[in-house]
């Protein structure tokens, strides 16, 4: 099969040039805006079934129609699996049964990313599989490495996995970690996984991940292991 997804295009050539000053800029400064009430009880709701499944916590961040969610569960059936997106139309789409130990959660992320700090959850695994690259260097401040939530997406620990088509935004931010933290995370491009009963057939963890690579568009994947910080 093929597909015809576009590739990103950006004035950029590396990295943003205001990348470090807004990554210590989030450092130093104290966010003042209260978390949504939705969100907060969402996450209410998401603290209470995560108690009952004693198991260790992967987060699915931006989870789109939660196929990832289904998936990581599929495969992690030792820990508990959230999937958080902000779109109920996104969410509600069928992919199949939601295993027991996966629970998909409509809420606004980075609220959701700062309730879960404050609530002092510690996280196995973290994964952000959903597009966020806004290419335009204007856009840097809407981008996961250019935003205020940033600190709390790495204090949360665990092992991240970030994954995107566009390599500077994982060079980006591979390069706000090593600004907030010191540490040299592992970047580098994939191909899908195959399975030992399908070995000639890619398993995709998102839709977006399989839209790209059917495009002939490279895949790229940050890996880093936050569990000390």
């Amino acid at each position: 099969m093929q597909a015809s997804s576009r590739a990103i295009t950006s004035s950029q050539l590396g990295p943003h040039q205001d990348l470090i000053r807004r990554v210590q800029r989030a450092r130093d400064g104290e966010w003042q805006r209260p978390p949504a009430a939705h969100t907060r009880d969402a996450f209410e709701a998401a603290g209470e079934w995560l108690e009952r499944q004693c198991r260790p916590l992967i987060l699915d961040a931006g989870c789109g129609v939660g196929l990832s969610t289904r998936r990581l569960a599929q495969r992690h059936p030792d820990h508990a699996v959230i999937g958080v997106d902000r779109s109920e139309q996104r969410l509600a789409r069928d992919h199949g049964t939601l295993p027991d130990n996966a629970l998909l959660v409509r809420a606004d992320l980075v609220d959701f990313w700062r309730l879960a700090l404050a609530a002092e959850w510690l996280l196995a695994e973290h994964y952000l599989l959903y597009p966020n690259p806004y290419p335009k260097s204007t856009q840097l401040k809407k981008r996961w490495q250019g935003h205020p939530v940033f600190p709390a997406i790495l204090a949360l620990g665990g092992r991240l996995e970030l994954r995107s088509n566009w390599e500077i935004y994982v060079q980006e931010f591979a390069l706000g970690v090593k600004t907030l933290h010191g540490l040299e995370g592992e970047i580098a491009s994939f191909e899908p996984e195959t399975t030992i009963t399908t070995p000639f057939e890619q398993t995709f963890l998102t839709p977006f991940e399989q839209k790209y690579f059917e495009s002939g568009q490279t895949l790229w994947r940050y890996r880093i292991d936050l569990s000390s910080h």
